[in-house]
């Protein structure tokens, strides 16, 4: 979650590489990649949808997260 958070795409590899669960939820039920969308980071997002993390997990999901702030460019990432 932090390193997702903080836009470090290469620790979230590194992580998803090693077996990090890309869709485990914080204490307050957000997801890695609604806070990578939240932070507005892209790498991170690409990443973690390349390990799987689901666009539709934790509340507010990644995709209401990208449709509440406006951020058409990652939504795009993020629906199929």
């Amino acid at each position: 979650m932090l390193a997702a958070y903080h836009g470090h795409a290469d620790a979230v590899e590194a992580l998803l590489a090693r077996g990090a669960d890309p869709n485990r939820l914080s204490d307050r039920g957000q997801s890695p990649l609604a806070g990578a969308v939240f932070k507005a980071e892209p790498a991170v997002v690409r990443a973690l949808l390349a390990g799987c993390a689901d666009p539709e997990a934790g509340h507010p999901s990644a995709i209401e997260t990208a449709r509440m702030f406006g951020n058409e460019e990652l939504l795009t990432f993020l629906q199929p």
